[in-house]
């Protein structure tokens, strides 16, 4: 049997290109037996912390602001789901982003927002810059230093 190669990478139609897919549970179902808003909020949210520490090469990221979220289909359980985000600014001190959500099973696009915005803190949390003004897709931005102590320095 001919070994199978995976397909190059390439942007989604839309600009965003899928990180993470998690798999509906009965843990993430609302009253009515589809997926609960509040759980793909919070999906969302998650990954876009981790989406910002990475461009931003600070842990001390948070979330700032979450722009009108536009929910157009659902999922119900052992559905997959796909999420995206792509930056589209980047502030002195913060980066803003656009998130998107599809069912993989339906193909339907879940939601969208238009504007998540992460800002960067310093440790006494006190928005500090950044400097940077581009997407990186390399790990060159990843914190080299553990969040709890501040004091160990992980390997580069």
């Amino acid at each position: 049997m001919a070994k199978q190669t995976a397909p190059a990478w390439h942007w989604s139609e839309d600009g965003i290109n899928f990180r993470t897919r998690k798999w509906v549970r009965p843990e993430d179902l609302n009253a009515n037996g589809s997926l609960f808003g509040g759980s793909l909020l919070k999906w969302i949210d998650e990954e876009a912390a981790i989406y910002a520490i990475v461009q931003l090469g600070n842990y001390r990221a948070v979330t700032k602001h979450i722009s009108e979220i536009n929910f157009e289909a659902s999922a119900v359980q052992g559905d997959l789901v796909e999420i995206g985000l792509t930056a589209t600014y980047f502030g002195r001190t913060s980066l803003t982003m656009r998130a998107m959500a599809r069912n993989m099973i339906t193909r339907k696009r879940l939601l969208t927002i238009e504007k998540i915005v992460f800002v960067s803190l310093d440790e006494d949390g006190v928005p500090t810059p950044h400097g940077y003004t581009d997407i990186t897709y390399d790990r060159d931005r990843m914190p080299t230093e553990r969040l709890a102590t501040g004091t160990i320095r992980l390997p580069s």
